[in-house]
């Protein structure tokens, strides 16, 4: 046996070994592989195949290298008709991507897109895994990039070897030992000629730091490893610990930061833990904490997706579209009948002689009848910035916002909230406060009763 094909049998058992001792694959499922023609992924796919797993191969070609770009689709073409393997490509418009979200880098765009069709594939081929050619160095790289952004031990951990459906099966060898392996086979590889380019900041790390670390330190990046090896250990029981301080601070959507500052010592920590994988930064988490004891702060997730709101010592977190939704809602009511949307609220109109008060609070209104003249318009709606109303027993205009605090009123509660105007004027809010306006009066010869029922 020659030393190529020893040496491609041992790699080809590391690989089967190390796949079965992760449980990063099982059965007949496909294997969905991220193909790009480079040399990681080439050997992915070829390994896979060898080992017998159902492989179906997904090249994505962003068209920002000129022909390069097509060069790289057409060997990922030329790779999978050697291996017999079905292959999906997919061409992508990142400009596009990028006008939809400016805020977005390209390669951040082009990550976005890539697992977005990645996803749409695995569910249609029913698939049981995105495997991707990330390897050590790879690690390396991820480590030293989080590190320079001030990660915490999640972060320095990163690149696990599986991340939901996204397995990494040549997670313990080095770019040599990738490379030796598709010699033995026969394989060629492209380029991509951008990897030499310092314009990335991965690139700099790769060509840049990594050489100098090694040259400094011999065997740097195998120290690395093994210390992200022995974060991985403590992330386990760190992790335990969080969720240990969830239990105790969160209530539903709801996080008691208050109570969480005045008992812990690592209350930052804590809560920027609880909301990482909601994608808030620590400096939002540092103003969270700095304002616990407050209202009104109110901080968005760098992706959009969640609001959170600070009302009297509690974070609430809502999801943004549906809080854009809420402050949109707003119905035209008729008050000649029931109302039965967006509330339940019955309608009865009387005379003013059988006037009896009744002690349900807020849930009834008394409406003078006079309020229905002259073609006004009745609408149900949310609170808005600067809403103002005279409260039932009073002759001073209130803002409701105060009405809110007087009440202790979370985020979600205020937002929540229906108000019945006459012409935008404020004349009930349903099982929360009742307004002077057209309350019954001596001129009053006929009044409408409302009752909340829901």
């Amino acid at each position: 046996m020659s030393e190529a094909t020893a040496y491609t049998l041992d790699f080809e058992n590391r690989t089967r070994n190390f796949i079965e001792s992760r449980r990063l694959l099982h059965g007949k499922a496909p294997v969905l592989v991220a193909l790009s023609g480079g040399a990681d992924s080439v050997a992915l796919l070829a390994v896979l195949c060898r080992l017998g797993y159902d492989c179906r191969a997904a090249h994505c070609n962003f068209h920002l290298r000129g022909e390069e770009s097509m060069r790289d689709m057409r060997h990922c073409k030329d790779i999978c008709e050697r291996l017999d393997v079905d292959l999906y490509i997919r061409d992508f418009d990142v400009s596009r991507r990028m006008e939809a979200y400016p805020s977005e880098s390209v390669e951040m765009a082009c990550r976005n897109l890539r697992y977005e069709w990645f996803a749409n594939l695995l569910d249609r081929e029913g698939a049981q895994a995105l495997a991707v050619g990330h390897h050590s160095e790879d690690r390396v790289e991820t480590f030293i990039l989080n590190l320079m952004r001030g990660a915490g031990i999640t972060g320095l951990t990163s690149m696990n070897v599986r991340n939901g459906s996204v397995v990494r099966p040549l997670q313990p060898f080095t770019r040599d030992d990738i490379e030796r392996y598709l010699d033995g086979l026969g394989l060629g590889f492209i380029t991509d000629s951008s990897n030499a380019s310092d314009a990335h900041r991965r690139n700099r790390i790769r060509n840049r730091v990594m050489p100098l670390l090694e040259e400094l330190f011999p065997g740097a990046g195998a120290a690395i490893l093994r210390s992200i090896s022995n974060l991985e250990g403590a992330r386990g029981i760190f992790n335990e610990a969080i969720e240990g301080k969830r239990a105790v601070y969160c209530t539903g959507n709801s996080i008691a930061i208050a109570d969480m500052v005045r008992a812990e010592s690592e209350a930052r920590t804590i809560l920027f833990e609880l909301l990482r994988p909601l994608s808030f930064t620590y400096t939002q988490v540092c103003d969270m904490l700095d304002g616990a004891f407050g209202s009104g702060a109110v901080f968005r997730s760098t992706d959009g997706a969640v609001v959170a709101e600070l009302s009297h010592g509690v974070l609430e977190l809502v999801d943004a579209a549906r809080r854009k939704l809420i402050g949109e809602e707003c119905y035209s009511v008729n008050l000649l009948h029931d109302i039965t949307e967006p509330l339940h609220i019955a309608v009865t109109r009387h005379p003013v002689a059988d006037f009896r008060l009744e002690r349900l609070g807020a849930k009834v209104a008394y409406v003078d009848s006079a309020a229905l003249e002259g073609g006004a318009l009745w609408e149900l709606r949310h609170y808005r910035r600067g809403d103002r109303m005279v409260p039932f027993g009073s002759h001073k205009s209130k803002l409701v916002s105060d009405i809110f605090a007087g009440l202790r009123y979370s985020a979600s509660q205020k937002r929540e909230a229906w108000i019945l105007t006459r012409n935008d004027e404020i004349v009930w809010m349903p099982g929360v406060r009742n307004s002077a306006l057209f309350a019954i009066g001596p001129d009053t010869r006929e009044y409408l009763r409302l009752e909340l029922l829901q």
